[in-house]
């Protein structure tokens, strides 16, 4: 089965159910709509939907959950090293950008007393009638992280699966014929576009005009979606790019804990969405393909073999 025929199918189910869903909101208040936020999750598990029809009704592989990316799971050490660095990455990569923002101005930050959070945790608690916090702020400051590990085990971890098995389990090996940069940036982009009906109503980038929100959303899902299809690579599987992906959408919170007191902040130029944020997962990526690690582990099967079809004399397509 060409590849041509299954990322057409892939590319038109995955953009036009996006926007089909997305609709409700463009023909409403946007995202200040009440269903907003439910459609957003929805939309996630739509990657998913568009490779299995491309699996099961047009490839046909007999191996399709290999072709989708959820299996294997062994060897064991390699795929829980790559689960470990999945859940600390995306923190490095958010912090490090939080700092350098500071380094560079574009965010202001307080690494030392979190008198933004203690703001913020104030304002908040005074709309229920506190008047005062519950704890010292460095024990809110760590209670933080354990809502972190709470909310990528148990609340991201399956919206982000939604995505990942389309992008990372799916299409990415389907690109890798071509080369590690091919397969990054062409896979970025099409990750980065898929976002649209959200980003230019305002998603991630508020007040940024659409096209630089778009933009800026293509090249943060080059960059990131490069260090998650590294650790699918290196995993064997979808899993790790699924716990990263969790991760990182829980790390980008944390853009709150170190804000300084008063502070605001473009996203164009701070925190993962901006420019100071791209710079050490940037650096890696370019790094990691130059070692020529982004490849599959030495001891797994190529990736071309494992999604591979098997067509019958009526298919009479090569894969």
């Amino acid at each position: 089965m060409s590849l041509r025929r299954s990322l057409t199918v892939f590319l038109i189910i995955t953009y036009g159910l996006a926007w089909l869903l997305a609709l409700p909101l463009w023909l409403g208040n946007g995202l200040e709509e009440p269903s907003a936020r439910l459609i957003l999750v929805i939309t996630m598990f739509v990657p998913t939907v568009a490779a299995l029809v491309v699996v099961f009704f047009i490839e046909r592989p007999k191996h399709k959950a290999r072709a989708l990316g959820l299996v294997p799971l062994k060897p064991v050490k390699p795929l829980v090293l790559s689960l470990v660095g999945a859940l600390f990455i995306p923190v490095i990569i958010c912090v490090g950008g939080l700092w350098l923002g500071s380094l560079f101005g574009v965010f202001p930050a307080d690494f030392i007393t979190f008198s933004g959070f203690q703001q913020l945790t104030e304002m908040q608690l005074a709309q229920v009638g506190v008047s005062e916090l519950p704890m010292p702020i460095g024990a809110l400051v760590a209670l933080q992280f354990v809502n972190f590990i709470i909310a990528v085990l148990f609340i991201n971890l399956i919206p982000a699966l939604g995505e990942e098995i389309g992008w990372r389990g799916w299409l990415l090996p389907k690109l890798m014929r071509f080369g590690p940069w091919p397969a990054i940036v062409i896979s970025g982009v099409i990750w980065g576009l898929w976002h649209a009906p959200a980003v230019l109503l305002g998603y991630n980038y508020p007040g940024t005009p659409g096209w630089l929100a778009l933009v800026a959303m293509v090249v943060m899902s080059t960059i990131v979606g490069g260090i998650f299809g590294w650790l699918r690579l290196r995993g064997g599987s979808v899993w790790p790019a699924a716990l990263a992906h969790s991760s990182l959408n829980a790390a980008a919170t944390l853009v709150f804990v170190f804000i300084a007191e008063n502070g605001t902040y473009n996203p164009l130029h701070a925190n993962v969405t901006g420019w100071s944020g791209w710079i050490i997962p940037g650096i890696a990526l370019i790094a990691i393909v130059a070692a020529g690690k982004f490849a599959p582990r030495a001891d797994a099967a190529s990736l071309e073999d494992q999604t591979a079809g098997d067509p019958t004399p009526a298919q009479g397509d090569a894969q």
